[in-house]
């Protein structure tokens, strides 16, 4: 009798154990935030005491980007320190636009700097000359005064890695 319980319990279990196995769904994979395109649309010779357009054409994944967050940073060659942030504002179809002027003559840069809204940040940076200024004068921005900024490219915010250009330290 015991023997008959045995194989009454032992061959659904050997049955059991020999039935397929599935296997677990496959994880999707994780969404890699695609780096926007910023080409910036500035002049870089422009006129001293006359009103311009800081601008930049914002493309993610070849469509326009309505919904970033530009911010032009423009200083001085060598007073990085006193530079300015203006809020540029879309304009039309990823084109954002913001406006300053420029009271002497003199070498300028600028980044725009865009956020999306997947938290991917691009500066591109651009060399703007006002006017006709004394290039004996003008410090190269690898020379400058202010040696206490880190120019980045390209940051994924919020994650691990990173790139980074221009990197300058302290």
């Amino acid at each position: 009798m015991k023997k008959w319980l045995l194989a009454l319990v032992a061959v659904p279990a050997l049955l059991v154990g020999c039935g397929e196995k599935k296997e677990p769904a496959a994880l999707p994979e994780p969404e890699v935030a695609q780096i926007p395109e910023v080409e910036i649309l500035t002049p870089k010779e422009v006129k001293i005491n006359e009103t311009i357009e800081l601008a930049a054409h914002v493309v993610q994944g070849g469509k326009n980007l309505d919904d970033a967050v530009v911010e032009f940073e423009v200083w001085e060659s060598g007073k990085r320190d006193q530079g300015q942030m203006v809020s540029g504002e879309l304009e039309k179809e990823g084109i954002y636009k913001a406006t300053t002027k420029f009271d002497h003559d003199g070498v300028y840069y600028m980044y725009a700097h865009t956020t999306t809204g997947n938290g991917v940040h691009s500066m591109p940076k651009q060399q703007i000359t006002a006017g006709s200024p004394d290039m004996t004068k003008v410090l190269p921005e690898d020379e400058k005064a202010n040696n206490n900024s880190m120019d980045h490219n390209m940051m994924n915010h919020g994650n691990d890695t990173s790139e980074h250009n221009d990197h300058e330290k302290k």
